[in-house]
C-alpha cells in the first residue's frame, strides 16, 4: 500500500465562467479504519486563493502552516496580495526543496486573478468589476509530491479517488459554467467518485470562488 493511501482523501478543482470551485471529502482514516468525518483538506490562503492538500494527514498540517507563513512574508515584502500563479510556483518550489525527503502531499490550487485584457472597458457582467484594463481569470493547478506543476483549463484532481474523479469529471464538466452550475457539477463529480473509493468520503465540502464572494457548502455522503 502506498503511503499516500494511509489516511485517504481526495480533492478536485474546476474552472467556470469568471469563477472556480474546489471540493474535498471529509474523511480521515487509518487505511480502511475511519477515524473522523470532519478533517479539513482545503484551506483559504487569500480571499481568492484556496489550497487543497490530500495525502498524509501530518503533512497536511505542516505544509499548510508553511505555505501560510511564506504567503504572509510575500505580502509583507511585496506589499501586495499574492496571485494564484505566483502561489502555485511558491508551492512548487517549497516541495522541490524537500525532493530527497518529500512531503506526501499532492496540492491542488484554485483561485481567480485580474488578468490583462485587450479591451480596457470589458468587465464581467453581474459581478464585481476587475481593475481597469483587466478581466477576471480563473486559475487551477496541481502538483506532485516534488512540485511538478500541472496547469489545466478544465479541472484537476488529486488523492485516492483520482482515477474515478477523472472519469466522472470528463463526462460532467462543460466550459463557461455559471457559479451555481459549477457547484452542481463539482458536487456530483465528488459524490459519484467517492462511492467508488473506500479511502475517501464521509461528506464533501465545496468552495465556489467568485470575484465578490466565496460560497461554501457542506454535503452529506455515504458513511459506510
Amino acid at each position: 500500500m502506498s503511503i499516500m493511501e494511509t489516511n485517504g482523501g481526495s480533492v478536485v478543482a474546476m474552472v467556470g465562467k469568471d469563477c472556480v470551485a474546489i471540493a474535498s471529502d471529509l474523511r480521515l482514516g487509518n487505511q480502511a479504519q475511519g477515524l473522523a468525518a470532519n478533517f479539513q483538506k482545503v484551506f483559504s490562503i487569500t480571499d481568492r486563493i484556496y489550497l487543497g492538500l490530500p495525502g498524509l494527514a501530518t503533512d497536511v498540517t505542516t505544509l499548510y502552516e508553511r505555505f501560510r507563513f511564506r504567503t504572509n512574508m510575500y505580502t509583507i515584502k511585496e506589499e501586495r496580495e499574492i496571485s494564484p500563479e505566483t502561489f502555485a510556483h511558491l508551492v512548487s518550489s517549497t516541495l522541490y526543496e524537500h525532493r530527497f525527503g518529500p512531503y506526501f502531499i499532492e496540492p491542488v490550487i484554485a483561485g481567480i486573478s485580474a488578468a490583462p485584457t485587450a479591451s480596457p472597458s470589458a468587465v464581467s457582467s453581474g459581478t464585481l468589476a476587475p481593475p481597469p484594463g483587466k478581466k477576471w481569470q480563473p486559475f487551477i493547478a496541481a502538483t506532485d509530491v516534488i512540485g511538478c506543476i500541472n496547469f489545466a483549463k478544465d479541472f484537476v484532481v488529486a488523492g485516492t479517488a483520482s482515477s474515478t474523479l477523472f472519469g466522472v469529471a470528463e463526462g460532467l464538466w462543460e466550459p463557461d459554467l455559471e457559479p451555481e452550475d459549477l457547484f452542481e457539477t463539482i458536487s456530483q463529480t465528488m459524490l459519484n467518485a467517492l462511492d467508488r473509493d473506500a479511502y475517501s468520503g464521509w461528506g464533501v465540502v465545496v468552495h465556489v470562488i467568485t470575484p465578490d464572494k466565496v460560497i461554501t457548502r457542506t454535503l452529506k455522503a455515504r458513511m459506510d
